[in-house]
């Protein structure tokens, strides 16, 4: 290890600048060299053997501290920490990450659909200990991960049938993905963000079939709004002409012989007045009115 080995290097260092200091001291300045360079290597690995008791750890990562096989439940947090110079530091990021999958799956049917999704998860920072000491080289990704999503994607979209993924279900599944991943991998130290759908393409038939639904559909809609307009005139059609025969009922009950009688002699004491040129016969009209003549 470096730190052993910049220790026994430093301690030879200090030992051979004692010596060659005594040399010099006793006269035999041919050892000054000799001190000097001993003095350089045991500033330089005295350094290096100070700073293995500290390490750094990125941002968007922790440490795992392992000294000889006995694992820290601590885990370090990013920046600079204090050490056992004798133990070894393992980084595991804790950023989001995202694995895509595309991948044939089987409907509740039986059908044949190609479905593409992702999934965004990231490492639990208090579970890293543990999954370095439980997962073969702390790989949950290849181990638990990939696996477990694609036989999760499988089981849930069996549950589900493909005319139903064609439309608003899509995004039912995806959650239904999302939940199912979530609970089985969580005690392992993961954690899932979030499983969106990318696309699920469906057998051609199947789509056509679907698209020729679609469009019978709303036909269907159109002609119940075309007879449901014509329905509407219909009744306002009828309204019209019923207000129309009860306003003439009305008027005819109101009008009288007696009534067109005395209209007709009221009308022709207006035109006798007027100063038109007129020829008017007395008594030769129906019910005894006057006829009158325009002479122009």
């Amino acid at each position: 290890m470096l730190f052993i080995l910049s220790v026994i290097i430093a301690v030879i260092a200090f030992i051979g600048w004692r010596a060659a200091a005594r040399k010099v001291k006793q006269g035999n300045s041919s050892f000054r060299s000799l001190a000097t360079v001993s003095v350089f290597v045991f500033a330089f690995f005295s350094i290096v053997t100070l700073s293995q008791f500290f390490t750094q750890i990125p941002a968007g990562h922790v440490g795992v501290v392992d000294f000889f096989g006995i694992v820290s439940d601590r885990t370090l947090p990013p920046g600079i920490n204090t050490v056992n110079p004798l133990a070894r530091v393992h980084e595991f990021s804790v950023q989001t990450r995202e694995h895509k999958e595309s991948m044939e799956v089987l409907s509740r049917e039986g059908l044949t659909i190609g479905l593409e999704i992702s999934v965004l998860y990231r490492l639990n920072p208090d579970s890293a200990a543990r999954v370095y000491q439980t997962i073969a080289g702390g790989d949950y990704e290849t181990i638990v991960l990939i696996p477990q999503f694609r036989s999760i994607s499988r089981a849930v979209t069996a549950s589900f049938q493909a005319s139903a993924l064609y439309s608003t279900e899509r995004e039912r599944l995806g959650m239904a993905v999302q939940e199912e991943l979530a609970r089985t991998i969580a005690p392992r130290g993961v954690i899932v963000e979030t499983t969106p759908l990318r696309n699920v393409a469906l057998p051609t038939q199947l789509t056509e079939a679907i698209e020729q639904k679609q469009r019978a559909d709303q036909e269907a809609q159109r002609m119940e709004f075309i007879l449901l307009k014509e329905r509407q005139e219909a009744d306002r059609k009828r309204i019209e002409a019923k207000g129309i025969a009860d306003f003439q009922t009305i008027v005819a009950a109101g009008i009288s012989e007696q009534l067109l009688r005395w209209k007709g002699i009221e009308a022709t004491e207006k035109i006798a007045q007027s100063p038109n040129t007129k020829v008017v016969i007395v008594g030769a009209g129906r019910d005894g009115l006057p006829i009158i003549l325009d002479t122009k």
